[in-house]
């Protein structure tokens, strides 16, 4: 009989659950998993580390796209939200609905004092989103002046035969205007689509995503208990709709995260206040006051002021008139925009408005400081981070606003 040590037993794996909520965003939800794989290459490679990035496979449900993730003893089930079937209905829409639309949704939020506190809240912000809606409503007088020049230039004997041709005509070039600022670097019918989507949203008018949101919130409830943390995630316009996500998990179980699955809430490039202003929106407001309010789950706010598609300058609970909890709900991690690219591509890439908004999604080009990747992948519990955060905004609120 030999005194033999017992075998070593193979270290433990942690298990994350992560579950993103893409923006308003009408692209395959597998561009996000290209993005992904891309992304964390890089993270591997400046960070000396190795990071498996599982095939994706979208839920028979048609709610996610899922995919796995292992790195340093921790694996990753990363579950998108699919909802690009609903930005779909909403763009980009006929161009008679948004001639139509457009003046009547800035007349309302300017008589209910909307766009002022937004001005207030988030001005460049309220720059771009009333920049572009500008721009749409000049591409309308100059189709309907082109339309009329070109009437002139007929001979007058026709001139009068031709004026019913004028607003088609009009119509016409308006269509074809927008579709040729559609994407960078104005993003003209995108932002004012998008501007449409999120007041129908505030005032309970898009049908489809409280099944949406509550399918999601299912599936976040039932991970507790089966990952050691959970981890929710708002980018852009997700980030109000991961508040009423959480708030639907929370009306069904208020006790969610307090049985010992720690669960995280992040958001990234967040325009809560961009919805919570409007007076439409009861419902979200009283929900972000819940979710706020639930000590349970740790919220980390990352804000890069850098992105003009974000807003950025206090804290979202605040800026909608809800007292906030402490200085830790949010917690708030600042970017600095060098962090994440080299300082001779920024002045270049500042004009693409949707790249610098999407880059709190891609690798840091340094091998310390934030990334994305290293977030929801590393061996580091998203809610240590979180709490980390909270010290941090605790100790010194005037810098985390």
């Amino acid at each position: 009989m030999t005194d033999e040590a017992p075998p070593a037993e193979p270290p433990r794996i942690a298990r994350r659950a992560v579950f993103y909520l893409p923006g308003f965003d009408p692209r395959d939800p597998e561009t996000y998993w290209g993005l992904f794989r891309r992304e964390a290459r890089r993270t591997a490679v400046r960070r000396d580390r190795a990071i498996m990035v599982g095939e994706p496979a979208r839920a028979p449900d048609g709610i996610s796209l899922d995919w796995d993730v292992e790195a340093d003893g921790t694996r990753t089930r990363y579950s998108l939200l699919r909802w690009e079937d609903v930005v779909r209905a909403h763009f980009p829409r006929p161009e008679w609905r948004r001639l139509a639309a457009v003046p009547a949704l800035l007349w309302r939020l300017a008589r209910s004092g909307y766009s002022g506190n937004l001005r207030r809240e988030a001005r460049r912000f309220s720059i771009v989103i009333h920049g572009v809606h500008r721009i749409y409503l000049a591409l309308a007088v100059l189709s309907l002046a082109l339309a009329v020049l070109g009437l002139l230039l007929l001979p007058p004997d026709w001139r009068l035969v031709g004026l019913p041709a004028v607003p088609v005509a009009a119509y016409g070039i308006l269509a074809l205007l927008t579709r040729l600022t559609r994407g960078r670097p104005l993003y003209v019918a995108h932002l004012v689509d998008d501007t449409a989507f999120t007041h129908a949203h505030a005032a309970g008018e898009v049908a489809e995503m409280p099944a949406r949101l509550d399918a999601f919130a299912a599936r976040i409830r039932a991970a507790e208990g089966t990952a050691d943390e959970i981890v929710v995630i708002g980018h852009s316009s997700s980030s109000f709709l991961g508040v009423e996500v959480l708030d639907q998990v929370l009306a069904v179980d208020p006790g969610f995260g307090t049985r010992g699955t720690p669960v995280s809430f992040v958001t990234l490039g967040s325009v809560i206040p961009w919805i919570g202003l409007d007076p439409a929106a009861e419902r979200m407001r009283a929900a972000l006051a819940r979710v706020a309010g639930a000590d349970a789950i740790g919220w980390l706010d990352i804000r890069a002021p850098w992105d003009w598609l974000s807003i950025h300058l206090r804290d979202p609970l605040t800026a909608c008139g809800i007292p906030s909890p402490g200085p830790d709900r949010p917690a708030v991690l600042r970017v600095q925009i060098r962090d994440l690219v080299e300082p001779h591509k920024v002045a270049r890439l500042s004009w693409n408005l949707f790249r610098m908004h999407f880059q709190l999604l891609m690798a840091s080009r340094q091998a310390t400081g934030f990334d994305y990747l290293d977030l929801v992948s590393g061996p580091e519990p998203v809610h240590r981070v979180v709490r980390r955060c909270g010290r941090s905004s605790a100790r010194d609120p005037v810098a985390a606003v």
